[in-house]
């Protein structure tokens, strides 16, 4: 695949759907901060993104089973009936039936009007082809819509790229409408593109790759941990490049400098990056992150005060 092959990929003027994965807040004394999730969820959705909760943004592997359950109230009971959104169904660490399993979690997303994206499980690692594929046709079965995860192990131990046969094996599961593809490699996208333009052209590729979020321009749509740091100005980006706006590159260069800033190694503690940036900006009590979840350093707030001045986001008293 060479330089003059990838600009002929180029899509300009395409409509994307954007999704931004949720980040869950805290209060000062650790409490999680419901308010300041619902306003967080209600100004996504208001944005134009679809919101995506119980994600690895939301802690979904440090969270109770009682805990996903509030997450999933709270986002119905702010958007309202009828709106979309998408939530984790993640199983890691329990015992049990896989699929049995699976379609409790995703039982639970569906009865609040969600649709699930299953996140990938070890007990799953190193097993045939066809025998990945019939699990995951079994526990989307009956479902009206379901999206496939690859997130890659530096992200979380469960993870895994999917080789190309699973992967197609994945797209002709009718259940399956699209797949979220975080490798981080935009070689690899570009290939999964390809594979979809061939064989399912309404099957979608929800980038998860921070690192190149100009993906969007190759074919990809996006769910993103970046994106819950300013979902307004990825919603006005999305709609520079819809409407061949020359500006558009612009704003993509500062939300992707903010990307790069973020998910810098290690790459997990980006959570606690957002956590600080969107305190910095106004939207979350503190800059508190889960207990369990990888902490910067303490200086990680001046980079990121750059970041939202660069983004027209902080006011002159909110700089300072």
């Amino acid at each position: 695949m060479n330089i003059s092959e990838l600009v002929t990929r180029i899509k300009p003027g395409r409509q994307v759907h954007g999704a931004a994965a949720a980040l869950l807040p805290f209060e000062r004394d650790g409490r999680i901060a419901v308010e300041a999730f619902q306003s967080h969820v209600a100004a996504t959705h208001c944005a134009g993104l679809t919101n995506a909760v119980n994600m690895d943004t939301g802690y979904a592997n440090y969270l109770n089973a009682a805990e996903k359950g509030d997450v999933l109230r709270w986002t119905r009971e702010v958007l309202g009936p009828g709106i979309p959104f998408i939530a984790g169904a993640y199983i890691e660490g329990e015992s049990g039936d896989t699929v049995s399993l699976y379609r409790r979690e995703m039982d639970k997303i569906a009865g609040w009007g969600g649709t699930p994206i299953v996140f990938q499980t070890a007990r799953l690692h190193g097993i045939p082809s066809r025998e990945k594929i019939a699990v995951y046709r079994e526990i989307s079965k009956g479902f009206p819509e379901v999206l496939g995860f690859e997130l890659g192990p530096v992200f979380a131990p469960n993870g895994e790229i999917f080789d190309e046969e699973t992967f197609r094996g994945l797209m002709d599961i009718p259940e399956i409408k699209g797949a979220k593809h975080s490798s981080l490699d935009r070689l690899q996208e570009l290939r999964r593109l390809e594979l979809r333009d061939k064989y399912r052209p309404e099957f979608r590729i929800y980038t998860g790759n921070d690192l190149a979020i100009d993906m969007i321009e190759y074919g990809s749509d996006y769910l993103l941990g970046l994106a819950t740091f300013a979902p307004e100005k990825f919603a006005e980006r999305d709609r520079m490049w819809a409407a061949n706006d020359p500006r558009y590159y612009a704003a993509s260069d500062a939300l992707q400098h903010l990307g790069d800033v973020a998910f810098r190694p290690p790459v997990p503690a980006y959570k606690h990056s957002a956590a600080i940036f969107l305190h910095l900006t106004g939207r979350i009590p503190s800059a508190r992150t889960h207990s369990m979840s990888p902490v910067r350093a303490a200086w990680e707030a001046e980079l990121l005060r750059e970041c939202a001045q660069r983004l027209g986001l902080m006011s002159a008293q909110l700089a300072r």
